[in-house]
């Protein structure tokens, strides 16, 4: 190994040590907490770091001590964006092939919604779907039932989840028909409902846009569409 090969060498371990050391703190202080950590990186706040947790998204002082829960949000625009849920987009995309997809023939955007088969707002919404895609907007839903996986809604969900035919399956259901029992499939949908409580999902339907920001409630198709066209989303 020549000197400056052996030079980089030291250098990287000493950074991977620091690394190491400053997330060795979040991850104490956090574990007495009851916070398990699924990944630390730097933040836009100085000091601090972004801690994804199980339980969502928080920011903490580099020495442990201190602790904020989001969104941030960045105001140096001219609407406010939140830099927070950007994080949780990447792993939403990655369930894009578990999602129930309702495509607009001539889409303009696309939203994903978490829904549960008990909430009268996710049917009403489910109702409007097809004033939805007139207006270019494609549905994609994720699961999240309020009550539980093991809960008979959480379990009629997976079994929709899991059908041969996922939409028209979420369809009946939401005209009040049964659904045929299927314990298991490639489709988890306690993932769903993990990542709905990391986005702070408090109750349903829940919009999630684009660029990760979430509204807490049902907009009619047309009010949702506005909300589209202001935001550029």
């Amino acid at each position: 190994m020549n000197k400056i090969t052996f030079c980089l060498s030291l250098l990287l371990a000493a950074v991977a040590g620091n690394a190491f050391a400053d997330n060795s703190a979040i991850n104490n202080s956090l574990s007495k907490i009851k916070l398990k950590v699924e990944d630390i990186t730097s933040s836009q706040l100085p000091g601090m770091s972004t801690v994804l947790t199980t339980q969502g998204i928080f920011y903490v002082s580099d020495d442990g001590k201190y602790l904020l829960q989001g969104p941030l949000y960045d105001v140096s625009g001219k609407v406010p964006k939140n830099v927070s849920n950007k994080i949780l987009m990447k792993k939403l995309e990655a369930l894009q092939n578990q999602m129930i997809i309702y495509k607009a023939p001539k889409e303009k955007y696309v939203v994903t919604v978490f829904t549960d088969i008990t909430c009268g707002y996710c049917q009403k919404l489910h109702a409007d779907m097809q004033k939805y895609n007139d207006l270019g907007i494609t549905v994609r839903y994720l699961a999240f039932p309020r009550y539980g996986v093991q809960h008979q809604s959480g379990k009629d969900m997976q079994s929709i989840w899991c059908s041969a035919t996922p939409n028209k399956s979420l369809d009946a259901v939401f005209k009040g028909e049964k659904v045929s029992p299927i314990e298991k499939c490639k489709v988890d949908i306690e993932k769903h409902l993990q990542l709905g409580h990391q986005f702070g999902v408090g109750g349903t339907p829940a919009i999630i846009l684009k660029d990760g920001d979430m509204i807490s409630s049902y907009l009619s198709p047309k009010d949702l569409l506005t909300e589209l066209e202001q935001n550029g989303k």
